[in-house]
């Protein structure tokens, strides 16, 4: 027998509530510091009044250039510690890229750090960063002011490392299940997604950081992302992803945009001349600058009218090539201006050129608490039956079984994988699994020990009971399940590693790990699953257990949330942003598109576009055009495995007293908790559009976080931003709002909305 019991424990402890949770003061800065206003400049550089707005410094700074000058701002240096033996300037930090300065115009360089989920390869200089839990797991907070502490952990410790600008930020949809890149972006709905992205990005920038958003547009799958064309029409672009983008972009305000690997309509997204000038900088306003992903740049002249201003990460075609082309006029030496002027106005208005990072030391202790605080919120509760959670002071004997639970959680790869402390000399490796050590077991057993003595046993009799805890590593099936048979609660971790540069082939758990669950839940009907994935995956074993925990990448204080929330420590469950569907015969595209056994992901990596064996092929997104995820399900009439929205709680909530403001501006109504504990609900706001709009689904229009003692009502008011009401118009170019009927619906999921009235609504 394989069992190897962990831990007989017999130790008294205290029982007050305050121990694993998260206790600190929220450590986001709620705005940006603010820099002491200089009279005058230094010396005989007058840019440097911070008295003067950003762009009147940035285009006085920008008369004293060069035209070398400004071709040198435009491009990055090369891959530096990317490649090994590849050139690592004076000045570069070791991150993703690098642009040199202008020193005798107090202009600093710009050091670019790959900080998804946090800093990556910070390993390389012997530095620590932070393990945030996935962007998708952030996300199922719903908690914008969570979404603002992510991205100040992110900024305080880029800022720490020396590195004065973010390229995370990723807002693509969800519209495939199986991309690799899930766990870096956040929803399936694009209100979600950009509303969270967009405070994610602003708690970057309030430590003096730049911020990024990304990759626009359309790039929603790895398979092919070098060579694929997306292909959707420009009112469904505008309503889905194109929304997401611009709501983050206008919340956030963020320095750089950075365009995608795929091509867009027949376009490379990096010379797109609709998404970029159109739509980015003309429609939207956007102030910032557009950066290609690392070897996006696929011509000089084309790119650089089309709205690319910077070439990331070398200089082949924003070198000496863009210098030629301005010297020839093919390239008009004012777009030149315009596009080093976009970068220098966004340096000096993100303080970094004021209030430039000093190197310090990353503190592990406060971003392993916010780490862990906002896990906490982000698990979703999916399964509950006969209350099995909780778990129970009487539940003496617990086997914890696979997912690696007796070392650490999972995390994503590719350029979101951050470096695991006592991991591998030198940092991760490209392509391995990375685990952290934030032991589940550790924690459940600790967490045990507590119950143990807190519960009603202990109370009644004033002694101090034994609790045994197991582990099995979940490679053996009859090993794994003897270990259930022997316990009261057995809980299955399974995990789903995901990353750039690749999709999953199928939504099912990968390594046998269905057939693991199957078996431990024959063996003891009391059996919970903990989900460790990148995004949704289908459980065909659902019915027979009675516990399911999505925990998504849980990040550093994983171990501590996940143990935590299962023994009711915490009640602040979260809620899906993501459709999980049954099966991939319910997709749009029951395969990801040009993913077969023969080619691979075919041409997923950065600079694939240069390799002969890549090849072109056509994504259709007109295949749901604007019905992605939850919308989709509800046209065609689909249940899913679990839908856009849904999650449980260790109380309940009831909704009543529905109003809507006039001009549907808000709506309001009352949210109570009926269960006997305190608790979050997210509630959730969605409406129907006029018939004549032809969109015959819901769409969610707002949401808000409540928390409720037991008992207690609250009256919430979310309002509606105009533009949610809003379809786009290809005639007029122009977002409008149809005359006619609306349908609001509110309540606790996209199924589940046991509020509902209609407002008639004048054009607008």
């Amino acid at each position: 027998m394989s069992v190897r019991w962990v831990a007989k424990i017999s130790l008294a402890i205290g029982c007050g509530l305050v121990g694993m949770g998260w206790t600190g003061a929220a450590s986001a800065q709620s705005e940006a510091k603010q820099i002491p206003p200089q009279a005058g400049g230094k010396g005989n550089m007058p840019w440097m009044n911070t008295a003067l707005d950003a762009d009147t410094r940035a285009d006085m700074m920008i008369r004293q250039m060069t035209l070398d000058e400004k071709i040198q701002l435009v491009h990055g240096i090369g891959w530096g510690p990317l490649r090994p033996g590849a050139y690592v300037p004076p000045g570069d930090n070791g991150g993703a890229g690098f642009v040199a300065g202008i020193p005798r115009l107090g202009l600093p360089n710009l050091n670019l750090a790959d900080s998804a989920v946090g800093v990556r390869m910070a390993a390389l200089d012997s530095r620590y960063a932070t393990l945030l839990p996935s962007v998708l797991g952030m996300a199922s907070s719903w908690n914008p002011k969570l979404a603002f502490l992510y991205g100040s952990v992110i900024g305080r410790e880029l800022r720490a490392q020396g590195f004065n600008m973010s390229i995370g930020g990723g807002v693509d949809l969800i519209r495939e299940p199986r991309n690799g890149r899930n766990f870096e972006y956040a929803s399936e709905d694009p209100v979600l997604a950009g509303t969270m992205v967009g405070k994610l990005a602003m708690g970057v920038q309030s430590n003096h950081v730049m911020g990024d958003i990304k990759h626009y547009v359309l790039n929603d799958q790895e398979t092919g992302r070098n060579t694929y064309n997306a292909v959707l029409n420009r009112r469904a672009m505008q309503e889905t992803d194109l929304l997401a983008f611009q709501i983050a972009i206008r919340m956030a305000q963020p320095a750089g945009v950075m365009c995608s690997y795929n091509r867009v309509n027949g376009d490379f997204a990096c010379e797109n001349q609709y998404t970029l000038n159109d739509v980015l900088k003309k429609q939207w306003g956007f102030k910032g600058f557009v950066l290609s992903d690392w070897e996006a740049t696929h011509s000089t002249v084309k790119a650089a009218l089309a709205g690319l201003d910077m070439e990331q990460p070398g200089d082949q075609y924003f070198g000496a090539p863009l210098k030629q082309a301005v010297q020839d006029g093919q390239v008009p030496l004012a777009r030149l201006d315009d596009m080093v002027h976009r970068i220098v106005r966004s340096m000096i208005a993100d303080g970094v050129v004021d209030d430039p990072p000093v190197r310090s030391v990353v503190n592990p202790f406060q971003g392993r608490n916010d780490a862990q605080k906002i896990e906490e919120s982000s698990m979703v509760l999916l399964k509950n039956q006969d209350g099995i959670l909780p778990l129970r002071a009487g539940d003496r004997k617990i086997a914890v079984i696979g997912g690696k639970a007796d070392f650490g959680v999972i995390s994503g790869g590719g350029s979101g994988q951050v470096d695991a402390p006592g991991g591998r000399p030198g940092g991760s490796q490209w392509g391995d699994p990375v685990y952290f050590p934030s032991s589940p077991l550790r924690y459940i057993t600790q967490q045990a020990e507590r119950q143990a003595n807190c519960g009603v046993d202990a109370v009644a009799g004033g002694g101090v009971h034994a609790v045994k805890i197991s582990f099995d590593p979940g490679t053996n099936l009859a090993q794994a399940a003897q270990a259930a048979a022997q316990a009261n609660v057995a809980v299955v971790f399974v995990t789903q590693w995901m990353s750039e540069g690749m999709d999953r082939p199928s939504l099912s758990l990968p390594d046998n790990q269905d057939a693991l669950v199957e078996a431990v839940a024959k063996a003891n009907p009391n059996t919970v699953v903990v989900l460790e994935t990148g995004g949704p995956v289908t459980m065909p074993w659902r019915d027979q257990v009675k516990g399911i925990v999505e925990a998504w990448f849980p990040g550093i204080g994983g171990g501590q949330a996940i143990a935590a929330a299962l023994y009711g420590r915490v009640n602040a469950w979260g809620k899906l942003p993501v459709t999980f569907p049954a099966g991939e015969a319910q997709l749009p595209h029951p395969q990801v598109t040009g993913l077969t056994s023969k080619t691979g992901n075919n041409g997923m990596n950065g600079g694939a576009h240069h390799a002969k064996e890549a090849r072109n092929f056509t994504v259709d997104y007109n295949v749901e055009g604007m019905e992605v995820g939850y919308k989709w399900f509800q046209v065609k009439q689909e249940t899913p495995l679990y839908p856009f929205g849904y999650g449980l709680s260790y109380t309940r909530f009831g909704y009543s007293a529905l109003d809507v403001a006039p001009d549907a501006q808000s709506v309001s109504f009352e949210v109570t908790n009926t269960g006997a504990r305190g608790g979050d609900e997210i509630a959730e706001v969605y409406a129907t559009l006029p018939a004549s709009s032809g969109e015959p689904f819901r769409r969610l229009v707002g949401f808000a976080r409540v928390s409720l003692k037991a008992g207690a009502s609250q009256r919430v008011t979310v309002p509606i931003r105009p533009l949610y009401l809003k379809i786009f118009s290809t005639k007029k170019n122009d977002w409008e709002r149809l005359p006619g009927e609306y349908i609001l619906e509110v309540g606790g999921s996209s199924a589940d909305l046991p509020l509902r009235t209609k407002v008639q609504l004048a054009a607008q």
